[in-house]
């Protein structure tokens, strides 16, 4: 697939996700603010770094503002640093590579080609640069090698940015974070979610992931209740078998807003973003030392979260906001 730069709207979902998509299209609306879940390395490293500064102490959410707001859009571009353009003129095609089956962020269109959030923005960046790319779509796990023997320029694919893949490849600068979020059935009694509040109190979890160990380092009063999927950690809130249900507040908002919840449950607290559990961001991957490419992508990134063209295309897939 090859793209030259043009203005040209989201390509929609497989049939398969089609009623999903096109009821994400219709809840959008404006927002004036600026992480399925950040994909990482199959042996992801357990958190070993203080907690982000952007949280004000662990277990609180990070900014009322946002929890206030269901469509918000969180900033990660800091508008006093603005990054510099550089040469363009040095680019002449971006090779993008990207993941075969991952909704909403890579998947397969109707047609066949590349679709999703990711390939999207991919989208917008060579608007923005002015660029002609082509796409790839690949398994997850070959992207890195495929990246390093020079078969594309980038991977934008909901890559985490960890320490062991800073070995192998640099990023650009995040243009989304996964949060972790709590979810109660709507009518539960809960007006505020702090450590103190939930002694007792059931929470869902999938068995052997960060949220785990966040629920068990600091909600250290509340039940656990582990599961070995999310889909039967759903599947337990909707029964009522549990007061609440702790995960990745991406694959939730697209939970919540599809038909599988039932429209049953409703986001409570949050969001939480601390680093050493949440992960520092998804970035896209280039080779060790392309400096020039990581610099357009910066400068294109900040561009298109200016123009307010990264928030539309936020919205048309997660109008439940995760934060």
């Amino acid at each position: 697939m090859t793209w030259f730069p043009r203005i040209e709207r989201a390509r929609g979902g497989r049939s398969l996700l089609a009623a999903l998509l096109l009821a994400l299209t219709a809840a959008v609306a404006a927002a004036q603010t600026v992480q399925q879940p950040a994909r990482q390395p199959p042996t992801a490293p357990l958190p070993a770094e203080p907690p982000s500064s952007s949280v004000s102490r662990p277990g609180v959410p990070a900014t009322a503002a946002i929890i206030a707001d269901p469509m918000a859009v969180p900033g990660f571009w800091d508008p006093r640093r603005r990054p510099e353009r550089p040469d363009l003129s040095r680019i002449a095609i971006i090779r993008f590579l990207t993941e075969t089956d991952y909704p909403p962020f890579n998947y397969t269109g109707p047609d066949g080609a590349p679709a999703g959030f990711n390939v999207d923005l991919a989208r917008l960046i060579c608007e923005e640069i002015k660029v002609a790319c082509t796409v790839q779509m690949r398994r997850f796990d070959t992207l890195i090698d495929a990246l390093n023997k020079n078969e594309g320029d980038a991977v934008i694919a909901s890559m985490a940015e960890t320490a062991d893949m800073r070995l192998r490849v640099d990023f650009s600068d995040p243009y989304y974070r996964t949060p972790a979020r709590f979810v109660s059935r709507k009518d539960a009694a809960f007006d505020e979610v702090r450590p103190e509040l939930l002694e007792g109190k059931k929470i869902a979890v999938v068995q052997g992931t960060a949220h785990e160990v966040f629920l068990k380092a600091l909600f250290t009063e509340a039940a656990v209740q582990l599961y070995p999927n999310a889909e039967l950690a759903r599947a337990a809130l909707k029964k009522g078998e549990v007061d609440l249900l702790f995960g990745d507040g991406i694959a939730l908002a697209f939970w919540l807003n599809g038909t599988d919840s039932g429209n049953c449950c409703v986001f409570r607290g949050g969001p939480y973003l601390e680093s050493r559990f949440f992960g520092e961001g998804v970035g896209i991957a280039v080779r060790r030392n392309n400096d020039l490419m990581r610099q357009a992508f910066n400068w294109a990134l900040f561009r298109l979260w200016e123009k307010g063209r990264f928030t539309d295309l936020w919205l048309r897939y997660f109008p439940i906001s995760p934060f």
